[in-house]
This record gives C-alpha cells, structure tokens and sequence, in this order.
C-alpha cells in the first residue's frame, strides 16, 4: 500500500514456495547467495507472499538458477571474461525475455544490442523495457504464443520486435544507477 514501494507481493503462496525453492536450490548447487530476502516480513502483512531481493554470485551456466526463469525477485551474476564471452552465453540460452549492459561507451553500447538475440535490450537500464506500450515479451522459449502482448505485434506477426532503452549518464564522475527513472 506504500506509494513509494517498487514490488509487491508474489500472486500466490505457491509461487511464493516455487520462488524460495530455487534460492534453495541455487545454494544447494554451490552459488554464493549474497542477499537472502527469504525471510522478508512485512509489519501487518505477515502472511502475505513477500519474498525480498534475492542476490546470487558465481552463478555457472549448469546450475538451473541460470538455466531457469524464476519470475521473482532473483538476480543471478554470471561472470565471463569478455565481451565475446557474455554475448555468447546470452545468445545460447534457451530463454530470451530480456538483458541489460551497463557502459560509457556507445559503441559497445550498439554492438550489444544489435548482436544479442533477445527480445528487450536496456543499455544503462535495469529493466529493459519501462512501459507498457512498449512490447513486453522476449524472444526463444520466453515467447508464450504466437505474438508480444502490447504494441503492434498483430500486425507485424512475422516481424522480430527488438526493443532497445537506453540512458547515457552525464560525465565520467557519476555512479551508475541501479533503479528505473521514472517521470516524477
């Protein structure tokens, strides 16, 4: 009920079990979680299906935290050594709702975004795609059906839909921002 608050709580206590079962699993198959929000209780809401941010590093690409769309407030870190390397185990994967790179440089910036096969794209944007008119909805197995749910993908049903944000921040001295710029 917080006007300020930026999630909710998960739809169901099963997927609220679902969500906390693979926290479990992710430590069970040796990720470092770094944030544990299972415990998360909410002052008048204690039976409620909050779960809070979930954090993981040393994620492999074998482990299903990785391989899996968990649809909770998980992040899993993932570390390659190159550019090469990060483009390629995104483009692997079998799921392709969205990614985000963080730079200051355009170039890499715009080589990113037009070699990653996945549906929604941030550049200097956590969360690629902000609002609703644009097309929600990945490429591979994140697709559920035949088109995006908003936009004008029933009409351009043969077309593959890229959506590509971006927010260059001024100077080199500024830190980069983890949250999504709203219009105030």
């Amino acid at each position: 009920m917080d006007k300020k608050s930026e999630m909710g709580p998960l739809v169901t206590k099963e997927h609220l079990e679902k969500v906390k079962g693979y926290v479990d699993l992710g430590v069970k198959e040796g990720a470092k979680l770094v944030v544990d929000g299972r415990n998360l209780k909410l002052q008048g809401y204690e039976n409620g299906y909050y779960i809070g941010g979930c954090l993981f590093d040393h994620v492999k690409k074998d482990m299903r935290i990785y391989k899996e769309e968990i649809f909770g407030p998980v992040l899993s870190v993932v570390r390659v050594k190159d550019f090469d390397e990060a483009t390629k185990l995104i483009n692997d994967h079998e799921f392709g709702n969205g990614t985000s790179i963080y730079t200051r440089d355009g170039d890499v910036g715009r080589t990113f975004a037009s070699n990653i096969k996945i549906g929604m794209v941030g550049i200097n944007i956590p969360i690629p795609v902000p609002v609703a008119f644009h097309s929600f909805g990945g490429w591979k197995r994140s697709l559920f059906g035949d088109q995006h749910m908003h936009g004008v993908e029933g009409v351009r049903f043969y077309t593959k839909l890229k959506t590509i944000t971006s927010r260059w921040p001024s100077g080199l001295r500024s830190d980069p921002e983890f949250v999504m710029p709203t219009m105030k």
